[in-house]
């Protein structure tokens, strides 16, 4: 994945994504029972804070941790790779043009995704007719997935490019952000700008829908 932003604040995003595969993004084990999510969060936090007094190093550093996961997100709404790093860019400068407006009320993450979502959707409304690139979604590696999940990934991968494909681009989302990303109803509504009776009411349509393909899918032929 081939990722662009502007050379000023990304010039050597190839050698920190190297980094961050050999020691899982630099995020700390757990310790004296705080999470890793709490550990991750408070470092974002400061990366932002950062960002918002324009420091070109946190800027990378924010990039290295969630790039992957945002491209996944925006790929599986856009469904064409090309279509999606031109976006993850466009994502992540806004973030340094817009950080010192981030107020704390939500994770970072969530904040990312809901830049993401916007532009991916408003993207598609200007290009409509994609094709679905979810089988590389699935291939792009997380740097913080185990050697255990990587393998369950894969195994689920065949089965879930069948299906996933046959949601339509809102419920995907909507699978993508509550089950890939861990969101809750209420950061989804966040992300998506819809209330929380609406995404409950489409991850059941989803969940639903993708049920009943992976019964097909499973099914034995006579």
């Amino acid at each position: 994945m081939a990722i662009n932003l502007p050379n000023q604040l990304m010039p050597n995003v190839s050698a920190s994504r190297e980094k961050s595969l050999q020691n899982g993004c630099g995020i700390p084990s757990l310790r004296n029972g705080t999470s890793n999510s709490q550990i991750r969060e408070s470092a974002d936090e400061a990366l932002i804070e950062r960002i918002a007094n324009r420091d070109q190093a946190a800027m990378r550093e924010l990039y290295v941790r969630h790039s992957v996961r945002i491209y996944r997100f925006v790929l599986r709404i856009v469904a064409d790779s090309g279509f999606a790093e031109d976006i993850i860019s466009a994502v992540f400068f806004e973030a340094w043009l817009r950080a010192e407006e981030f107020q704390g009320q939500s994770e970072v993450l969530t904040w990312l995704l809901a830049i993401a979502r916007n532009k991916a959707f408003s993207a598609l409304r200007r290009r409509p007719h994609v094709h679905l690139d979810d089988a590389a979604a699935i291939a792009i590696v997380d740097p913080t997935d185990t050697p255990e999940i990587a393998m369950q990934k894969r195994d689920r991968g065949a089965l879930l490019r069948q299906c996933l494909m046959q949601l339509s681009p809102i419920h995907r989302e909507i699978i993508d952000l509550i089950y890939y990303h861990g969101k809750s109803v209420a950061e989804a509504s966040n992300i998506v700008g819809a209330p929380q009776s609406t995404v409950k009411t489409r991850m059941f349509y989803a969940r639903k829908r993708l049920a009943v393909l992976i019964r097909q899918v499973e099914m034995p032929t006579e």
